[in-house]
């Protein structure tokens, strides 16, 4: 295995972790267990937040902006949704 791969493990692993931690945040029946997820979650955000721009910065996760047209369009799409 090389570092793209090791890294990439790494990421799928973190975005999977997010997913459980937002979800048990979300149905948590107690302050103290929401809490215990929230705390989880900010971990793992940042964690994946860290990976992500290692990644990019290797020129393993390249990523494009969005023309500004389409940008326009979303947000007149969602505009009067609020």
């Amino acid at each position: 295995m090389n570092d793209k791969e090791i890294m990439e493990g790494i990421l799928l692993t973190t975005k999977g972790a997010i997913d459980l931690y937002m979800h048990g945040a979300v149905e948590s029946a107690t302050p103290n267990v929401h809490g215990a997820f929230s705390g989880a979650l900010e971990s793992a955000l940042c964690m994946q937040s860290e990976v992500y721009r290692d990644m990019a910065e290797r020129g393993w996760y390249p990523s494009e902006q969005a023309p500004q047209q389409k940008l326009d369009a979303v947000k007149q799409k969602y505009a009067g949704i609020a």
